[in-house]
């Protein structure tokens, strides 16, 4: 599910691997296809967070609704990414971005991919080689079978079942955001009824050597916070991202199965009554 920077060094000119930097800015649009453009790693295809990896037509489904996974394995197919492939997804914040395809390409059945631990900042810092300029260009492929897996992800409503039948709703926001002390982002501050917390960036060894903590170290995290069963939790952020990363640190701590709640906080505020 992870790959070291080591390891993509020394598969990065294999023909059956495919890159996918997912690098961006909140509130920025722009920004991360600019980053992209300054540099990036040999042979890396560039995947909008907005536009690619969601699909943002109607907004009262939250910031990040899934997109429909026929147009989804298109967009990757003509990028370089379908059957064939071995994904690997980075950004430059330990994974974040990066753990959202992960969880999309198992959500279509597509197993064979894995996020780079430490992203592009420690690729970088560590010497390795980076490009830049216009996106790669490379030749379209025969799109992945979309066998979606609907277990994988509860709406709004299935949420609110899950509740009241002792799922456990795990929060990856930050803790201030979940204590409602404040929010920049979405038009409510606060969290889900119930919801605990776990900060995505807790699944990290810092902010300055973002990779991943070990199998071990996540477990006992997890465990602390009361997580014993992950196949009756449900993971939930802003909009369904970042509890992409928790889902993954979850899964590498030996505590597979928790759900996704898409439109997270974005969307369970829509029609909320004061």
């Amino acid at each position: 599910m992870i790959v070291s920077t080591n390891w993509l060094a020394a598969h990065l000119y294999d023909p059956n691997l495919a890159i996918a930097d997912i690098r961006s800015v909140t509130n920025q649009p722009d920004a991360g296809r600019m980053m992209y453009r300054e540099g990036h790693i040999p042979g890396a295809v560039f995947l909008d967070l907005d536009e690619d990896l969601a699909d943002r037509s109607d907004l009262s489904k939250g910031r990040h609704p899934l997109p429909d996974p026929r147009v989804f394995v298109q967009k990757l197919a003509r990028i370089g990414i379908g059957k064939g492939k071995r994904v690997i997804a980075h950004d430059d914040k330990a994974g974040s971005n990066a753990a959202r395809l992960w969880w999309m390409l198992r959500w279509i059945g597509v197993r064979d991919s894995a996020v780079l631990d430490g992203g592009i900042t420690k690729w970088v810092a560590e010497g390795h080689p980076v490009e830049s300029g216009q996106p790669h260009m490379v030749t379209s492929v025969e799109p992945f079978d979309a066998i979606v897996d609907r277990s994988m992800s509860f709406d709004k409503t299935q949420v609110a079942h899950a509740i009241e039948n002792g799922f456990l709703l795990v929060d990856a926001r930050s803790t201030e955001r979940f204590r409602g002390e404040r929010e920049p982002i979405d038009a409510r501050a606060g969290h889900i009824p119930g919801a605990i917390n776990a900060p995505w960036e807790h699944n990290i060894t810092s902010a300055t050597a973002p990779t991943l903590k070990s199998d071990a170290e996540l477990r006992r995290l997890y465990q602390q916070l009361g997580v014993t069963d992950a196949s009756r939790v449900v993971c939930y952020c802003g909009s369904g991202v970042t509890a992409c990363h928790d889902i993954l640190a979850l899964e590498l701590a030996g505590l597979p199965g928790a759900k996704l709640y898409p439109g997270s906080w974005s969307e369970w505020i829509v029609d909320l009554k004061e």
